[in-house]
């Protein structure tokens, strides 16, 4: 590749690019989907090509192309410059990027089991069991199973020297039961609504122990039809892990895009209310129980790598520490204007889409002290909230609602009986402010989404969330239905 990336390089150079940089990507995709004891489909495919982006005249251009000669690379290079030379005409503010040393290296992410090499009978076998397994539990209307795969091979080279290869390699996969009596509908998932998700090998499947979880969520499934409404009103909430790293996601992740905060996204998902005179300023963005931190070195998380697609070394970004709003998810390009250098956050969803801020693993730490049983059992009168369900978020990331798959009652430290179609609503840092209890090490666990979407044309991204469960007091609660 490098013979490649060399040429693509040098023509946008003698065309005048002040930077160039080149992303040569491959990428394989696998997913199966059971439905009901039956293979409803099976796919795998696989697509490779390569990006090169400019700077020319302080502005961007970017092209790319699925063939992978030396023709290309010229022609290809040499779009790019004409295309940022076109859009240095219309440019409002030139682009200048943060210094950082050349990259170099390799990078791979740790796989017990590869999951491309284990046979696809031996998979769909698995998702079959699980899904027999919520199948049997009578009252189960229809059931659903997931297993997902990927891996990308990334080149990426720069003008300044950079040159560094990765293979990032993700696995998920879940069960899911639904029953159904006239108008009623309530489903419940395992691990997590839409199924769970890691930067790692099928050794992550293994451990789920689908089959083993299948019939208890399928039986709250079918408890939950005759359970009484979620009660309404101001309540002490206890978030689980599978609800709370949605939350930090929607709330917290997305607002602390750099590039939202500029109105680059607005036409799309929105900006933020995190606008820069709030940085270092001591905005309480949470209670001084909340940490956050986007970490791109997180072990297992799907927003891991060795370094974004600009070149940038992975690493940690402290977003909110002891409830002060501290960072940004950040570029080379936006960094400098609040005075910081980028934190790795660029990535692009393949080779053919030009690079993004994007989350990373965006993790609440935990607190050492107390477990989640210790804080349900502190809790004197609340609901504990477990896996969502459906969410909604304003276009500045400030006023949400969420549901939630299912409710348990807390009366004096005990989890009782649930409801259903559990829903609350807030205002971002209102509701951050009111969290006055944190887990320990014992419930940190990392969990992530595979389909963030961001940008025009849309581009997906994967990534992580590691969260322990919380507590959080004074929440609206309100009743929704299906």
């Amino acid at each position: 590749m490098k013979d490649l990336t060399d040429r693509a390089l040098d023509t946008a150079s003698k065309l005048g690019a002040t930077y160039a940089d080149v992303r040569v990507v491959r990428r394989r995709d696998e997913s199966i989907s059971i439905k009901s004891g039956r293979v409803e489909g099976v796919a795998l495919g696989e697509t490779d090509g390569f990006g090169v982006r400019v700077l020319v005249d302080g502005a961007w251009g970017f092209a790319a192309s699925d063939t992978l000669d030396m023709d290309e690379a010229d022609r290809v290079g040499a779009l790019a410059v004409r295309i940022a030379r076109a859009s240095a005409t219309a440019q409002r503010r030139p682009v200048e990027l943060d210094d950082r040393p050349p990259a170099n290296g390799t990078y791979e992410t740790p796989v017990e089991e590869d999951p491309f090499k284990l046979p696809l009978e031996a998979k769909i076998g698995d998702l079959m069991a699980a899904d027999r397994a919520a199948g049997r539990v009578k009252g189960i209307t229809f059931t659903e199973s997931i297993y997902t795969a990927q891996r990308e091979w990334k080149t990426f080279a720069a003008t300044d020297g950079s040159f560094t290869e990765q293979v990032i390699t993700g696995v998920g996969s879940g069960v899911e039961a639904n029953a159904i009596d006239g108008d009623e509908h309530q489903r419940r998932s395992y691990p997590d609504g839409g199924g769970g998700f890691q930067a790692a090998g099928y050794e992550y499947v293994r451990a789920m122990n689908l089959v083993e979880n299948a019939g208890r969520v399928a039986e709250e499934a079918v408890e939950l039809l005759t359970a009484p409404q979620c009660p309404s009103g101001l309540m002490t909430v206890v978030l689980d892990p599978s609800q709370l790293y949605m939350q930090v996601h929607e709330s917290c992740g997305h607002p602390s895009e750099l590039d939202r905060v500029f109105g680059t996204e607005a036409s799309y998902a929105g900006t933020s209310f995190l606008t820069p005179d709030k940085l270092d300023e001591g905005f309480m963005y949470g209670s001084e129980l909340v940490t956050i931190v986007a970490d791109a070195t997180a072990p297992g998380g799907m927003g891991t790598f060795g370094w974004d697609d600009e070149g940038v070394a992975a690493q940690a970004v402290p977003l909110v520490q002891n409830g002060k709003f501290v960072g940004y998810l950040t570029s080379r390009e936006t960094a400098p204007r609040v005075g910081r250098s980028s934190g790795g956050a660029m990535r692009a969803d393949g080779w053919n889409r030009i690079p993004l801020i994007r989350m990373t693993n965006v993790n609440m730490l935990p607190v050492p002290g107390m477990s989640l049983d210790e804080i349900v059992a502190d809790t004197d009168d609340g609901l504990y909230l477990q896996t969502n369900r459906s969410w909604s978020i304003d276009d500045r990331r400030l006023n949400f609602q969420f549901a939630t798959e299912v409710a348990y009652e807390i009366k004096n430290g005990r989890k009782g009986r649930i409801f259903k179609n559990p829903t609350y609503t807030g205002i971002t840092y209102e509701f951050w402010r009111s969290c006055d209890a944190v887990g320990d090490d014992r419930s940190f666990v990392m969990l992530g989404t595979p389909n963030c979407g961001k940008g025009e044309p849309s581009q997906t991204a994967r990534v992580g969330h590691a969260v322990p469960g919380a507590r959080f007091r004074n929440v609206r609660v309100g009743v929704g239905k299906w």
